[in-house]
């Protein structure tokens, strides 16, 4: 039996397991749309439990999980590649540069990791029909899951969302309502569907297993790397659910005992989708005015999770930094051109970051660097196809 509790990020109030569903009912009363979410909920396990039981010889990481084994659905998510990038972390002034590739996971995200925990779930709670809003890569997400699971996904995007995102969302039996507006439109219009007609809503971080999902990205991580922290861990970040996730689970390791110190978070936004980055420098908080980028996962007016994310930076002595839609397509064609891994803009904005920090000289050349790559470039081949001419067709190879 899989022991935890709910706790508050804010207020620190604890609940027991199906005393709550989504958010803190005392700190969320201050929520209204148009804001990021008050009252995220975090699951706190017994950590002495933990380590007395944890194995390093034969981990059972179903110590560090939130919804017993026995609920997962048939879906093969995780244990994505992580290796060393020596031409990578020359080429950027590193010696010890590692990639880890989300970008492999089944839907081609890392976003099947949230999904995955959240079907758990309804499994569990026995719940037919789960919610989301998204930009495209956790609605796939989703609806991958939920086909495997038999299970109806219900999804509110944006209608500018990538075209091949919206594919994979169909052609797995979603139900997609295209919104006229925002990725906080639909936000918005997916939390009044779900009080509506029922359902699970798998917002992120309006969900808080969506954020114990993504924690196992960190805990492989950990894995991976022999039982060790890394050094620094660069995150690329929209709503800040994926770098809480990071930050998760290094902090259920280090409160277990295994790890002594906290690997340092690097938030990487988009210029214009800022907000979480000038929360962290300005301690100020202030919606993005305007978030449009190439990096559409990432493109978020008001981060659902920005109160997470700016805790977990500080928490861990990282920082904060943005980077130009130029410099993310020129990240994204180094990454393929010296690793072959094609990403999409979003998870490209991770070598964009790494690139400024060696330009900026904030980072120690011989740190164990970890680039998160959270989505592969098929998602959106539209973005660096606008910056590409492909040659002429040839007849003979005379005129190659």
């Amino acid at each position: 039996m899989t022991q935890f509790k709910y706790q508050c990020t804010e207020c620190h109030r604890e609940f027991q397991r199906d005393d709550v569903t989504y958010l803190c009912p005392d700190c969320s009363k201050t929520y209204a749309p148009g804001m990021p979410l008050r009252g995220v909920l975090q699951a706190l396990f017994d950590y002495d439990y933990v380590r007395a039981h944890f194995n390093p010889h034969a981990p059972d990481w179903d110590l560090f999980s939130a919804v017993e084994q026995q609920f997962y659905p048939e879906f093969p998510v995780g244990n994505t590649p992580f290796f060393q990038s020596t031409r990578l972390g020359g080429q950027l002034g590193f010696t010890n540069l590692r990639l880890k590739n989300d970008g492999l996971n089944p839907s081609g995200s890392l976003k099947d990791r949230a999904s995955f925990l959240i079907v758990a779930e309804a499994i569990r709670k026995g719940i037919d029909t789960i919610v989301t809003a998204s930009t495209g890569n956790a609605a796939s997400a989703l609806a991958a899951v939920c086909a495997a699971a038999g299970k109806q996904a219900v999804i509110f995007v944006p209608e500018s969302a990538p075209k091949p995102k919206l594919v994979q969302i169909m052609l797995s039996g979603a139900r997609i309502i295209p919104v006229k507006g925002t990725y906080d439109d639909a936000f918005r219009l997916s939390l009044e569907y779900t009080n509506a007609k029922g359902g699970l809503n798998r917002n992120t971080a309006y969900h808080p297993l969506t954020i114990e999902g993504k924690k196992t990205v960190g805990l492989e991580i950990f894995q991976q790397n022999g039982l060790r922290a890394p050094d620094v861990i660069l995150v690329p970040v929209g709503d800040g659910v994926i770098i809480s996730g990071v930050y998760k689970a290094f902090y259920d390791l280090h409160q277990a005992g295994l790890i002594q110190k906290l690997p340092k978070l690097i938030c990487v936004q988009a210029e214009a989708s800022n907000a979480i980055h000038r929360y962290i420098t300005t301690g100020i908080y202030a919606n993005a005015a305007h978030p449009a980028t190439i990096a559409d996962s990432i493109s978020v007016a008001i981060p659902s999770n920005a109160h997470m994310a700016r805790r977990a930076v500080n928490n861990t002595g990282g920082f904060s930094l943005t980077v130009s839609d130029a410099e993310i397509l020129d990240a994204q064609a180094l990454l393929a051109s010296i690793t072959g891994i094609f990403a999409e803009p979003s998870a490209a904005a991770t070598v964009a970051g790494l690139l400024k920090c060696k330009q900026e000289q904030l980072l120690k050349a011989d740190a164990q660097i970890v680039l998160l790559i959270t989505g592969h470039g098929l998602k959106d081949v539209d973005a660096p196809m606008g910056g590409m001419t492909l040659p002429e067709a040839v007849l003979s190879i005379d005129e190659c």
